[in-house]
């Protein structure tokens, strides 16, 4: 058993809702109940981030963790593991055939919708422009259809390009680092002063991160750093949980993989498919999710460094989910009712 976590009051309070919010493990419950996430990425160069986000997702506990990729991306992400459920279906623009449209694709991705609790776009998408554009038609269709997504990497390009995609929608969380933070700010009208740079590179500026999120119209904006700034632009809150010191790529990803399957939990438990504790509202939840994500990518981070120091590598976070969330939330036993 690995050594916990030292936490503050604070956070052991955050960390109490999210544990309301998990669902118990019932029998009564059928496949799928407990998240179907689906990561939206994985280019011809790029395959590690929407495996490591997938499997994220998985190993949290969602029930069913698919990919929606181009093709070259999903034969080498089908090989890194049998429990993901890998779907061709997204197009560079040098890889569309002669009976392919952009509007065919996006119909293709767009028809899976029903069939998902949560999205995560951007892990490997790049910057092609069939890429964007078909994933700035399946943002559109969901949120016609009220589903939670989180941005993320070249998924924040859309925003950058286009702040009104997600303006006003309060089922969404972005998740900038320092550099992508100071992208989207631009993009938003927010200046951030030259003095304050060295504050907002240290995360100890609330501020600007609050600006942000009202200028996008309440999305919840995660700002990534030495601690996580979450705020929706009213309501603020910092995980400074301990983290390791190695910046290797792909540690992001754990992020929105956790948040993808923390975001279905948050829908089982609106849904009421058990016996909740207490009446969280919708924009409480987000907020309560957010923070357990951030909170257990943490975790797997100081977990991994202690292990394995400056060799640290994503996939070392993989392997640290499981014991993360036992370290932070843990089981709850609830017996069903016949």
């Amino acid at each position: 058993m690995s050594e916990p976590p030292m936490l503050s009051k604070a956070s052991k309070d955050v960390l109490a809702k999210v544990r309301q919010m998990v669902p118990p493990m019932l029998e009564s419950f059928h496949k799928g109940q407990l998240g179907r996430v689906a990561v939206i990425g994985g280019s011809q160069d790029y395959t590690g981030a929407p495996y490591f986000s997938a499997m994220a997702s998985a190993r949290l506990g969602a029930d069913m963790s698919h990919v929606i990729c181009e093709p070259e991306a999903a034969q080498v992400i089908k090989t890194y593991s049998p429990n993901l459920m890998v779907h061709p279906l997204m197009r560079q623009s040098h890889k569309l055939t002669g009976s392919e449209t952009p509007d065919h694709i996006a119909s293709t991705v767009i028809e899976m919708l029903p069939r998902l609790h949560v999205l995560v776009i951007g892990p490997g998408l790049g910057r092609d422009d069939l890429m964007q554009s078909t994933c700035a038609a399946v943002i559109a269709e969901a949120k016609k259809q009220g589903i939670p997504f989180v941005l993320d990497a070249d998924g924040l390009h859309l925003v950058n390009t286009d702040p009104s995609i997600v303006k006003g929608y309060k089922q969404c969380i972005l998740t900038p680092n320092v550099v992508e933070f100071g992208r989207l700010a631009k993009a938003v009208g927010v200046t951030i002063p030259p003095h304050d740079q060295m504050k907002l590179d240290q995360n100890t500026d609330t501020e600007t991160c609050e600006k942000v999120a009202r200028a996008l119209g309440g999305v919840l904006v995660i700002q990534k750093g030495a601690k996580d700034i979450i705020s929706n632009g009213e309501k603020t809150l910092i995980c400074d949980l301990e983290g390791g010191r190695k910046r290797s790529g792909g540690q992001g990803d754990t992020l929105t993989g956790s948040l993808g399957t923390l975001l279905a939990y948050r829908k089982a438990y609106m849904d009421k498919i058990w016996e909740v504790e207490g009446n969280m509202s919708a924009d409480e939840l987000l907020m309560v999710a957010a923070f357990g994500g951030s909170a257990i990518t943490r975790e797997c981070s100081r977990l991994a460094f202690k292990k394995n120091g400056r060799s640290l590598q994503a996939s070392d976070l993989t392997e640290n989910v499981t014991v993360s969330f036992e370290n932070l939330i843990g089981e709850k036993v609830q017996e069903s009712k016949l």
